[in-house]
């Protein structure tokens, strides 16, 4: 199997430069490969081969207007033309195949919004002591030792608003597991992040102190660069100074810890389940874009990150052997008594007890769907 490995960079302040300037092309291309893919719809042609455009790339490095794609490395400009092409391709085949999945229409990447990431040759990538060969870089010193004398797949360097990291996979043995024949069904929720039907409930990392006071300071400080913007207003125009930029940068890092606390805490609740080592997990299948549209439920949604633990789940079950399912959207999960099997109609979001009328059973709502899903058969 395929493992990720992803280690902080210490670049020089040269070499940072580099790394930024290679981000910048890639997100360049990857931009005028969609724009030229449009252009060519438009016209009632289908689809520019990747062949194609990096031919045409070849020859535009040689006007000087162009120059500039020569200070790196020619792969990154490759694999840019290629990843737009996949993505372009992807939801060109959605909307004229109907049998296929409909994907997502690829937008075009912002300087001030996208992740800043560049492809490297996985061939030219070079391991040593906590040092990391980039092409056109140099020797980058590494926070953590890579593993070398291997194959590298998929080389990947992005920056994440404050650290440069190289990200790679690594292929490596799939340990056997022994299973316990174990059926876990798994409720996910607002008010807690899982219950699980062996008892666990793993709680909301954002109703904790820590997270809410970070969030407190947060708000204060998107005020405080607020009043600055209004202070510096020329006409229609807002005028940056270093006083904003400082700002901006501090909430940068701010939204940068919050994601970071909240992505440890789904790993390490993901972690704890498939340690247990079932057989066999039931996960519910949750209408995420319907949810999103309640105004008074879209952030606690959106905190909770429901795709993102659905995500981790999967993979962490391939790697145990562990069979994943995924119960149908319309399975009533939480209106079953999981007793006597009667299916409760008027069960109303505010009821957090289930109460059968039939049997007398009475337990958690949550616990009680979890328990339902256990049992769930497709």
């Amino acid at each position: 199997m395929i493992r990720a490995k992803k280690v902080r960079l210490r670049p020089t302040e040269e070499q940072e430069k580099q790394l930024w300037q290679s981000a910048g092309t890639a997100r360049w291309i990857f931009n005028w490969t969609l724009q030229m893919q449009e252009m060519y719809y438009r016209f009632g042609r289908k689809f520019i081969s990747n062949n194609d455009l990096r031919k045409h790339i070849t020859k535009m490095k040689q006007r000087p207007k162009y120059a500039w794609l020569n200070h790196v490395s020619n792969n990154i400009a490759k694999q840019a033309v290629k990843d737009a092409c996949d993505a372009y391709k992807k939801w060109f085949d959605g909307m004229t195949d109907k049998s296929r999945l409909k994907t997502e229409k690829p937008h075009f990447k912002s300087r001030k919004k996208s992740k800043p990431a560049f492809y490297n040759d996985n061939i030219k990538l070079k391991v040593k002591t906590k040092l990391v060969l980039l092409e056109k870089v140099g020797w980058v010193k590494t926070s953590e030792q890579l593993p070398v004398n291997t194959k590298y797949s998929n080389p990947r360097i992005s920056f994440d608003g404050k650290y440069w990291y190289v990200s790679v996979g690594i292929d490596e043995e799939q340990p056997v597991q022994d299973l316990t024949g174990e059926t876990l069904g798994i409720d996910l929720g607002i008010k807690d992040l899982a219950i699980v039907s062996n008892g666990k409930v793993y709680k909301n990392i954002n109703k904790t102190g820590k997270v809410r006071k970070i969030e407190k300071r947060l708000r204060r400080l998107q005020r405080k660069v607020s009043r600055k913007y209004d202070m510096n207003k020329e006409g229609n125009r807002f005028v940056k100074t270093c006083n904003i930029y400082k700002l901006e940068k501090e909430i940068r890092h701010t939204h940068r810890k919050l994601a970071n606390i909240r992505q440890n805490h789904l790993h390490q609740t993901t972690t704890e389940i498939v340690k247990t080592k079932p057989s066999r997990i039931v996960v519910e299948t949750l209408n995420v874009k319907g949810m999103m549209k309640n105004k008074h439920l879209a952030k606690s949604v959106a905190q909770q990150k429901f795709y993102e633990f659905k995500r981790q789940l999967q993979y962490k079950c391939e790697d145990y052997n562990i069979e994943l399912v995924e119960a149908d959207k319309f399975y009533p999960s939480s209106k079953l008594c999981h007793e006597c099997g009667h299916k409760k109609v008027d069960l109303k979001l505010s009821d957090r007890t289930y109460h059968c009328e039939e049997c007398g059973y009475t337990a958690d709502r949550d616990y009680n769907a979890s328990l339902n899903l256990a049992s769930y058969s497709a």
